[in-house]
């Protein structure tokens, strides 16, 4: 009677968990996958997976990564395979090439609440999964269309189970398990994105055992605490080079080596030349992860120390937060190049920490501090008064322009786009506000409640946002340019852009494999089909003295649209 007792209650409490994970996903699903296709992609970064992926569906050659129908050694192809599935489903356009992505947040947020579950109880687990959310740039990746948040989820898994093995008994079948899915997990972001995975999961290993090394050397001894046994190395050793290698083994096999030598070469060089254009201070992602992952970057600040009476595994999992988090800081602030989502990988411990605070607070082992509420005021004050700014700026664009503070004559010229403003696109940055004034107002009466309140507005105000202002700013920067792209997109012709960078013309040009003209033979030899060519206005002054046999169409929003339908003209000399 009694195990049929105990049987049911295991079962309610399978059944209830089941439930939530369910709810999880539902509501995941409906707040990522909508409106993902209703702007046009963004290059670089965006256009260039998504073109690497249509062009693998055009030649039907899925083995290697392409870009202009040219070999492209910068990436593995994992995350544009997923790309290829989503396209082949739905299509090749903007919502197929950012839907991998949305699927990757609602996993996301299964794992993070199942992995606090584990930890600590269902409430961390909701609580670090509504942080991770709520969180702005964590919640802008997954409705995007890069490589970045699957890489950092493999990676992420990774040291999840790297933590597992380190504090699982030693039972057999358990140490085997923990350390053949770590290596399996940076396998397949190395598959994603390169060896970058390899160097930061090294480096938080390292850094794990400089304790015990230290002990060793000092004391002679290794702590009794410490589960690790050399013959699960070649495990997990053989699993990861296996799971990483194997595109490149393939590489090498069919006789592309050189492709390979390229890519590692590639990836040192982002390590030691700033790309250009993304060079940058050494506190940059200091900076991008204070105010880009906020909330969480606040509420984070309490738990950069270690609790000791929490239990083994959490206490473990804690600190190998802490040494992810500074890992990737430092190794992204001594690297040359600076773009956004090179610390991306750092929303995963800082929304932990976040998380760990918040219980830590509800179960009064921490105490909130005044300055922490300047913090949160400060910083949603600044996000709002950037939001708020925009719409009004907007309205008054002309006085803007001809005040001449504006400097760069392509932005004056992108900003004669057509674009509406009602102004009341400002009230989104009204709501991470009140959502701030509210927390640190109500905080003492009921700190849960004050805190679901700061946490549900930063999550309505990132949505919004995100459906409001890219929406529009796109049209300034890249719009018309892509508009002509797709208008030519079904014409027999040859189309470029010329004086500034862009896979834009590839991808919704949809150009084909044939089309391999070289641009100084469409600009002075007899052409078999229509050419245009795309460039921006400051350089057309520069240019049109060199293509006399170019019409000019149309300007638009500093974008300058040229032609040419017929042999050129000899001019005599």
């Amino acid at each position: 009677m009694n195990c049929i007792f105990l049987y049911k209650i295991a079962d309610l409490e399978r059944r209830n968990y089941f439930s939530w994970m369910m709810i999880i996903a539902a509501a995941s699903a409906v707040f990522f996958i909508p409106f993902i296709g209703n702007m046009h992609l963004f290059d670089w970064d965006e256009i260039n997976f998504a073109e690497c992926a249509r062009e693998m569906i055009v030649t039907g050659d899925f083995l290697n990564v392409q870009i202009d129908f040219k070999p492209f050694w910068e990436k593995p192809p994992l995350f544009i395979w997923l790309q290829v599935l989503s396209m082949k489903a739905f299509g090749i356009n903007e919502f197929a090439a950012r839907f991998p992505n949305a699927v990757c947040g609602i996993v996301t947020l299964l794992l993070i609440f199942k992995i606090g579950d584990r930890l600590h109880s269902k409430s961390m687990g909701l609580w670090w999964l509504l942080v991770y959310a709520a969180s702005i740039l964590p919640q802008l990746y997954f409705r995007s269309g890069i490589i970045d948040p699957w890489f950092n989820l493999f990676i992420f898994l990774s040291v999840w189970y790297f933590s597992l093995y380190s504090t699982s008994p030693e039972v057999r079948n358990s140490k085997i398990r923990n350390a053949l899915l770590s290596g399996f997990f940076i396998g397949l972001a190395v598959m994603t994105k390169g060896p970058t995975a390899f160097l930061i999961l090294g480096l938080v290993i390292a850094v794990y055992f400089i304790p015990v090394i230290w002990n060793y050397f000092r004391k002679r001894e290794v702590p009794s605490s410490l589960f690790f046994s050399w013959k699960h190395l070649p495990i997990f050793l053989f699993t990861a080079l296996f799971t990483g290698g194997f595109w490149f083994i393939l590489q090498i096999l069919n006789g592309h080596g050189d492709m390979v030598v390229k890519f590692i070469m590639y990836q040192v060089r982002l390590f030691t030349i700033p790309d250009a254009g993304h060079g940058g201070h050494w506190s940059y992602h200091f900076w991008v992860l204070l105010a880009g992952v906020f909330p969480a970057s606040v509420i984070a600040l309490k738990s950069f120390r270690l609790n000791k009476p929490d239990n083994p595994a959490l206490v473990n999992f804690h600190k190998l937060m802490l040494i992810l988090f500074w890992v990737v800081l430092i190794l992204f602030s001594i690297v040359k190049t600076k773009i956004v989502h090179y610390s991306s990988l750092c929303y995963f411990p800082l929304t932990f920490l976040a998380a760990k605070t918040i219980v830590d607070l509800l179960e009064g082992k921490k105490k909130w501090n005044t300055w922490l509420n300047v913090l949160v005021l400060s910083l949603s004050f600044l996000i709002a008064s950037v939001v708020i700014a925009i719409p009004l700026a907007m309205q008054f664009k002309a006085e803007i322009i001809a005040s001449g503070i504006i400097k760069d004559s392509f932005a004056v010229a992108n900003l004669g786009a057509d674009v509406h403003w009602s102004g009341f696109e400002s009230l989104i940055g009204l709501i991470i506000l009140s959502g701030a004034v509210f927390f640190v107002l109500f905080r003492k009466r009921n700190f849960k409640y004050a805190m679901i309140g700061l946490l549900s507005s930063t999550l309505l105000f990132t949505w919004l946002t995100i459906l409001v202002f890219p929406y529009k700013i796109e049209k300034y920067t890249q719009g018309a340019a892509i508009e002509f792209f797709k208008e030519k997109a079904g014409e027999d012709c040859y189309i470029l852009n010329t004086g500034y960078f862009s896979y834009a013309p590839l991808f919704y040009g949809n150009k084909n494999p044939e089309d391999k003209k070289r641009p100084m033979w469409l600009l002075t030899e007899n052409i078999d089909k229509p050419f245009y060519l795309v460039l921006k206005e400051p350089h057309y002054e520069e240019w049109k003295h060199i293509i006399p046999a170019m019409e000019v169409l149309y300007k638009k929003n500093g974008f300058v649209f040229l032609s040419r339908k017929d042999a050129p003209k000899v001019v005599s000399p």
